[in-house]
């Protein structure tokens, strides 16, 4: 394994493309960030613009939960929440710090944690290279207890790719799924053990300079097969789509890259279902919301329209050897607007 060191060269560039070992540091103040008349911007300007998040999925059957992190540096947002498929029970969590007191995300994706912290409430993942596990924790008295464990130590494939944002921005992302986890929740005087569920992560650490104004769509699954394998993707149109894409399926922790997705649906018939195609034809899919997650923001300053689905995906996923079939997986999709 040959990590890249350092994203941003000695000449203040970033290294754009895919990186099959991933990159260890993020190091953004190095970057020659400049305005859109070229002029050089300085280091208060830099934090200030960089915009960072992680979101982990935790997905079974049993119990659907997600859980982000997101530092705008005007603000910052954490969120969490749970949905249990056979009962329908649905809690959401949300929490705003202005100016993002309290909140702190290094610029390790590998080896570095994301805190955020309002009072007693506690969001906390921390990733650690050896042994190769991402820490989960969330503690919300007297609501909701999260102690998970990701294991990123055996056939750890994760995407990572660095992609151009704009005229002078550039977006970095890495995403895996489909990972084995265990740990604990405690929700709604419940204990329940994420082993004992079979639940699969998935997580996406993004950071960059990302265009003014940004929308995605996205879509995730991780779940076993009939025959114990695991199976995952990540897919997304509208932010890393130059040059790059951040398209891949996982099977067995065995990463198969995708090319361009289309997403199709009504915005405004948001129980309707959703066609997920991919140009290289291995993607087939459509997606029946269950539940969402939205949330609405319009400042002077910055607004974001959000609605996260979670639901199941049909279809068939055709790969070179063999062509699997989903009949009602458990996975996300999003449609999401954001003006930084």
């Amino acid at each position: 394994m040959s990590i890249k060191q350092q994203l941003i060269d000695r000449h203040g560039q970033p290294a754009y493309g895919l990186f099959n070992d991933g990159v260890h540091d993020i190091n953004y103040l190095d970057f020659d960030l400049r305005s859109t008349m070229d002029r050089r911007l300085g280091r208060w300007a830099k934090k200030l613009k960089f915009n960072q998040f992680q979101f982990i999925g935790l997905l079974s059957p049993q119990l659907i939960v997600g859980i982000a992190i997101v530092d705008l540096k005007i603000a910052s947002n954490a969120f969490v929440y749970l949905y249990d498929p056979q009962t329908g029970e649905f809690d959401e969590f949300s929490f705003i710090q202005p100016l993002a007191r309290g909140t702190h995300i290094d610029t390790r994706p590998n080896d570095g944690e994301a805190r955020f912290e309002q009072g007693q409430k506690r969001f906390l993942m921390r990733a650690t290279r050896v042994p190769g596990v991402r820490k989960v924790q969330v503690e919300l008295p007297g609501l909701l207890s999260i102690d998970a464990t990701i294991d990123e130590s055996t056939a750890y494939q994760p995407l990572s790719i660095c992609t151009r944002a704009g005229y002078q921005g550039w977006v970095f992302t890495q995403k895996s799924t489909a990972l084995v986890c265990n740990g604990n929740v405690q929700w709604r005087a419940r204990q329940i053990n994420l082993h004992d569920i079979g639940a699969l992560a998935s997580v996406d650490w993004t950071a960059g300079f990302m265009r003014r104004e940004t929308f995605w769509n996205w879509g995730s699954l991780s779940c076993r097969l009939s025959d114990g394998r695991r199976l995952g993707f990540n897919l997304a149109a509208g932010v890393n789509e130059t040059g790059f894409t951040e398209n891949a399926i996982w099977l067995d922790g065995k990463r198969i890259k995708v090319d361009m997705v289309d997403f199709r649906f009504d915005r405004y018939q948001q129980r309707h279902a959703w066609e997920l195609q991919s140009s290289d034809g291995k993607i087939r899919l459509h997606f029946e919301p269950a539940g969402k997650r939205q949330e609405k923001m319009n400042a002077i300053i910055a607004a974001s329209n959000f609605t996260q689905h979670f639901g199941r995906f049909f279809g068939e996923i055709r790969l070179d050897s063999e062509t699997l079939t989903l009949n009602g997986e458990w996975g996300f999709t999003e449609d999401h607007y954001a003006r930084w």
